[in-house]
């Protein structure tokens, strides 16, 4: 029997409720479809809750424990009462960095019964895959201040761009494409005023689609790509961005798609020497913690990922299609998809769709 350790890290906010659901469906999933593999939980109360309680956000060892899994699956992080800097840059910028998640997936897809904000897209005609480089560029924490609080303070916030960094997230990108059946690629670059990290990275582009001569390829500026992204995102196949150009298009990409509530992700560490980290796109919304009535869609759909990336592609497979047969019924809706359903009932729904 194959044995998967899973960190299980539910965070802030609606993190706990919705990553509740996702363990509950993926477990349902691989009992039936892949019987010969074991899901092993780890649960971690590592948040904003531990921070005020213990004043750091990991214990001493985390990093060590977090290491000796196979993949973790995190819920969000974020709380008013803590700042950015804590949550942000002491556990997800962090953990990507340290255990070299550089390839930030994030799928995009219209699904049946799901109301499209945009007039006359058809399900399935929006279907893009998102890779977004997460370990460099724009997020890198390389700057400071200068005569802070002064009349004369002075920031400095400096992107890095590597040659490696940007060919190791290409080629994954080409290599995704290349698995699909249109088999095209935009890169996203903003060279024409960024001219010299995202020069390197058109570089580095031009120098890598000589590899894939079946993909058709492009490089799109993302203002350009932003506009697209709403007027027409049916273009768009397989995406591939820097990490600040890539975090925002994805949260368009899902807004065009119906709902930031079914925006799934993986963090992939793809040599896996690390864990890879699998997580819902939409943050902790503190705003409706507590309510029941937090879409689960999105942990379920990042759950998927994660069985994709364990090898259990039957169970992954099973999950996406009782996501499917879900929503295109309709009769049950989270509050962000015009319903009235409750986090769990969403839950109870897949569950019983995966079988």
């Amino acid at each position: 029997m194959a044995i998967h350790q899973i960190a299980v890290m539910g965070g802030d906010g609606i993190g706990p409720e919705v990553i509740d659901q996702a363990v509950r469906v993926i477990q349902a999933a691989t009992a039936k479809h892949d019987p010969e593999a074991e899901l092993l939980f780890n649960h971690l109360p590592w948040s904003s809750a531990y921070y005020l309680k213990h004043g750091r956000i990991l214990p001493e060892d985390g990093w060590d424990v977090l290491n000796q899994h196979d993949a973790i699956l995190f819920g969000a992080i974020g709380d008013p009462a803590v700042p950015d800097r804590v949550t942000i840059h002491e556990l997800l910028l962090p953990m990507r960095r340290k255990f070299d998640q550089y390839v930030n997936l994030r799928p995009a897809y219209l699904f049946e019964g799901v109301p499209c904000p945009l007039v006359g897209k058809a399900p399935g005609s929006i279907d893009m895959m998102v890779y977004r480089e997460n370990t460099e560029g724009e997020y890198a924490p390389v700057g400071g201040n200068l005569y802070p609080g002064t009349e004369h303070e002075i920031a400095v916030q400096t992107g890095i761009f590597t040659r490696r960094g940007c060919e190791r997230i290409l080629r994954a990108a080409f290599e995704g494409a290349m698995k699909r059946p249109r088999k095209h690629l935009t890169s996203i670059t903003k060279s024409n005023a960024q001219v010299w990290g995202l020069g390197l990275w058109d570089a580095a582009f031009h120098s890598v689609r000589k590899e894939y001569p079946d993909v058709k390829s492009q490089s799109l500026l993302v203002d350009a790509a932003a506009m697209d992204f709403v007027r027409k995102p049916e273009s768009f196949d397989v995406v591939v961005a820097s990490n600040l150009f890539g975090d925002i298009l994805t949260d368009l990409s899902a807004a065009v798609a119906g709902s930031i509530g079914l925006a799934s992700s993986a963090n992939i560490n793809p040599t896996r020497e690390f864990p890879s980290m699998f997580e819902p796109v939409h943050g902790s919304a503190p705003d409706i913690a507590g309510k029941g009535i937090a879409n689960p869609m999105a942990a379920i759909l990042s759950a998927a990922l994660m069985l994709d990336f364990l090898g259990l592609t039957a169970s992954a497979t099973a999950v996406r299609n009782g996501v499917a047969k879900v929503l295109r019924s309709g009769s049950l809706k989270t509050p962000d998809l015009g319903g009235q359903g409750t986090t769990t009932e969403m839950g109870d729904a897949v569950v019983a769709a995966v079988g």
